[in-house]
């Protein structure tokens, strides 16, 4: 800009409040009054502005500005040789302040572009301060902000000179987030106002709360326009919400109206959260607010020690600023006093003590936003310091020319302060991002109510931007926690509870993503994590147990020893073995009577044993299977009932033949013979042992787990192996009875002595009745059943061949001895 270039400044002028004339001047903004409003000149001039009400905050902003560079002035290290002073400027309302920022820019000029201050400092407004920076960036002057914390100020291409010494709401907002995630409250509420900073920073919080699965339930705008019929439902949402959270995010002033309008009518039972605006201000606390705000958190600016700023802030009177007009109606406010002569109110005398009053200026018991208004003024003092080196006649930091005090401009200043780096007296480390942001840390506050009604902000954690991630948000150990609503736990806040294992979570595209269903997991899967979006397949040889959140080895199943049934099974098995060595024994006893001789004892005994054999198979097929088991049962029992069937065929042919041999010329039977039918009993059984050997060889049987037949078990069972070989198994055996059935059913009307020909009708009848029986029962039985279905049929089958066949002589032996004599028996056939 040329230095003949001239401006003109347009508007009202006179907002300086505060000043001291120094070698490097520092401008500052603030709000010392709140409400704006024009004075009519009836048409006769344009209507000056002037404000009214006050802000006891920003008066103390301003004084710290005041104490910080009258501290640099004293320290001989920084700036040596250079004397620092302030301008410092009052305004309200948008429009005002940024006219009150190009009042501070051009200074007392009238005429010139030249800016009279090498930096502004403010303002604590996200929107005033983004209108200011919009005059002060084409003028390469750098705007240093202590509270103005809109995460959209960050952009370096729309405000390229704004820096601040606050963090951006960005880190706030993050911190906030992770603060939900870790009481895991899902579900909650927000309440914002229509301004910069609480637009932008509500839309920021919903976009990263819902990238950690956070949900907002309503968001509710409020300003100060709101009448008591727009109030109804809004305090109506806030009451009948489901979610127990409720976010506060909107600037000090708007909180207090807030709260002055929903005190009375009860809202408790929420736990609220506040932004770091007002989260801290103790001066909120009201009977009725208490019982809103108790357990309150929020992330607060770190408390500092500045040593020296609080007396310096209590020792303020009237006389040090005595042209300020502004300082003595504070002043009356604070006392409820006045400089001016009346009969109503008290005389201010200017020698009151602040220390006795209690508000937001005279609260020095902890500086939080103070501390950023220290760094920043210490932020453009370490700035010139670092443009005034001079080392080999260039400056060290840019390498550029040396310049002197009277050759500082702020487009220089703004070139080091972006490199700034230095730690102040209080420790406080101040340096920027390539964004003009400084190092985020908070203090995660709680508001704990005293007996006495007054509210004690109280330290429960920290979130440091400085620590790596998942390091960066922490909880005190050992801290007492008030929480939402007087309860004694973590509030809970969820759309919906947590999928617990043995579901699923599914989304519901009508509702938001917390708002999801919970599906119980199908049949043979599991999930065993919390909102787990997939249930698991079990393993073949596993099932979900009851809950479904566990995959447990099946139950396996087979006829055991153990149970009823197959203890029963067994039971009469034994007894089959033990009737057929009691017959054997009884029928050895008395080998030599007429009735053992005359039903062939040799084909009488070789039937006994194959039916012990019968019987002792049967218990093949109880017990766990195992390979031997599973070869031994079937062949087993194919080759004893063989062997049976064929000692019933030989008996039969034998009665059929020795009808026959009584008659005359008959030779029939030396044609089957004991020889003979030894040879018979041994070929029929022998095609039986054939069978079986190929069946073993080619595909025997085997154990097998049958997971198709019921889900939640397994039968453990045999399987076939070959099924045509377990066929011409039983199709060998069917052959041989109905071919016994056959012979003994035309032997059946043989004279009286011969009737044993009708016992082994009646035996094979049962035997045949029996097996065909069998086959529906076996193929419908499932698991153990079929085995005991197999088991029950060869018994009831030899059984059927014990008692039929040996009974009768049993009991001719046994109980009737006069009836075994070779002369009943020939009577009998000579009255036959």
């Amino acid at each position: 800009m040329s230095e003949n270039q001239t401006c003109n400044f347009i508007g009202q002028k006179g907002f300086m409040e505060f000043s001291k004339e120094g070698d490097l001047i520092i401008g500052g903004v603030f709000s010392i009054t709140s409400t704006r409003k024009l004075k009519d000149n009836g048409y006769q001039a344009l209507p000056n502005e002037y404000c009214t009400g006050w802000h006891a905050r920003e008066l103390k902003f301003a004084r710290t500005v005041i104490f910080t560079v009258e501290e640099i002035n004293r320290d001989t290290k920084l700036l040596p040789g250079v004397s620092l002073g302030y301008r410092l400027f009052n305004g309200c309302g948008s429009e005002n302040l940024v006219h009150v920022a190009a009042e501070a820019v051009n200074g007392d000029d009238s005429k010139g572009c030249r800016s009279h201050i090498q930096a502004l400092l403010g303002h604590s407004s996200s929107g005033v301060s983004e209108g200011i920076n919009s005059i002060l960036s084409p003028l390469s002057i750098p705007q240093v902000s202590h509270l103005a914390t809109c995460a959209c100020l960050s952009d370096r291409r729309r405000y390229p000179s704004f820096f601040r010494t606050v963090p951006s709401d960005h880190f706030q907002i993050i911190g906030i987030v992770q603060l939900m995630k870790y009481f895991d409250w899902r579900w909650f509420g927000i309440i914002y106002a229509n301004s910069l900073y609480s637009e932008q920073g509500t839309a920021q919080l919903i976009k990263e709360a819902k990238k950690e699965g956070i949900c907002v339930e309503y968001t509710l705008p409020y300003s100060w326009r709101l009448n008591g019929r727009q109030m109804s439902p809004f305090v109506k949402t806030i009451r009948e919400s489901s979610s127990n959270v409720v976010l506060l995010f909107m600037s000090l002033s708007l909180t207090r109206s807030l709260l002055s309008r929903i005190e009375k009518h009860n809202i408790t039972g929420k736990q609220w959260l506040g932004s770091e605006s007002w989260i801290t201000q103790v001066d909120l606390a009201s009977v009725k607010i208490n019982n809103i705000l108790q357990g309150a958190m929020g992330f607060a600016l770190p408390q500092s020690s500045i040593p020296g700023l609080a007396e310096f802030l209590l020792n303020f009177k009237p006389a040090d600023e005595p042209e300020s007009a502004m300082v003595k109606a504070i002043w009356e406010m604070f006392f409820d006093c006045t400089f001016s002569s009346s009969n109503i109110s008290t005389m201010c005398t200017g020698t009151e003590d602040l220390r006795t009053i209690s508000n937001g200026y005279t609260d020095v018991t902890q500086f939080r936003a103070e501390n950023n208004v220290y760094k920043a003024v210490y932020l453009v003092a370490y700035a010139l310091h670092a443009l005034l080196q001079c080392k080999n006649g260039s400056n060290p930091t840019t390498g550029k020319p040396c310049v002197n005090k009277n050759e500082v401009e702020p487009k220089l200043v703004l070139e080091h302060i972006k490199y700034v780096n230095f730690t102040t007296e209080n420790g406080a480390k101040v340096f920027f991002d390539e964004n003009g942001d400084s190092v985020a840390q908070y203090e995660l506050v709680n508001w704990q109510m005293k007996e006495d009604g007054s509210v004690d902000i109280v330290n429960i954690g920290q979130y440091d931007t400085a620590f790596p991630e998942g390091e960066k948000f922490k909880l005190k150990k050992n801290t007492t926690i008030v929480w939402g609503g007087n309860k004694n736990k973590v509030v809970r806040s969820v759309c919906r509870e947590p999928c617990p294992p043995g579901t699923r979570k599914v989304m519901n595209k009508l509702k938001p993503v917390c708002c999801f269903d919970c599906f119980e997991c199908p049949d043979g899967t599991i999930s065993n994590e919390t909102n787990s979006p997939d249930c698991l397949i079990c393993p073949p040889e596993f099932w979900p147990n009851e809950n479904k959140d566990k995959c447990l080895p099946k139950l396996t199943e087979y006829l055991s020893y153990k149970e009823i049934m197959g203890a029963l099974l067994s039971g009469f098995g034994c007894v089959g073995v033990f009737l057929s060595l009691l017959t054997s024994v009884i029928f050895l006893t008395h080998k030599e009577t007429p009735i053992v001789r005359a039903n062939n004892s040799e084909l009488s005994f070789l039937l006994l044993f194959s039916l012990t054999l019968c019987f002792l198979c049967s218990l093949t097929f109880i017990g766990q299977p195992s390979e031997w088991s599973c070869m031994l049962r079937h062949t087993a029992f194919g080759i004893s009932f063989v062997l049976s069937i064929s000692c019933v065929m030989g008996k039969t042919i034998v009665v059929l033949l020795a009808f026959r041999a009584t008659l005359p010329s008959s030779n029939m039977m030396k044609w089957f013979g004991p020889a003979q039918q030894r040879l018979s009993v041994l070929s029929f059984t022998l095609i039986q042992v054939i069978i079986c050997i190929l069946w073993l060889a080619i595909n025997p049987p085997f154990p097998f787990k049958n997971m198709n037949h019921y889900k939640d078990k397994i039968i453990f069972e045999c399987a076939l192996g070959s099924p045509v070989g377990f066929c011409a198994v039983l199709g060998y055996i069917g052959l041989l009875a109905v071919l016994c059935f056959l012979l003994a059913f035309f032997a059946r009307k043989l004279p009286d002595n011969f009737n044993e020909a009708k016992c082994i009708t009646f035996s094979m009848l049962i035997f045949c009745a029996v097996w065909i029986t069998f086959i529906p029962a076996y193929v419908s039985s499932p698991g153990k059943f079929a085995v005991a279905v197999e088991i029950f049929a060869i018994l009831a089958s030899s059984y059927g061949l014990l008692f039929c066949i040996f009974a009768p002589k049993c009991f001719i032996i046994v109980l009737k001895p006069e009836l075994n004599t070779k002369k009943h028996l020939m009577g009998k056939t000579e009255s036959n």
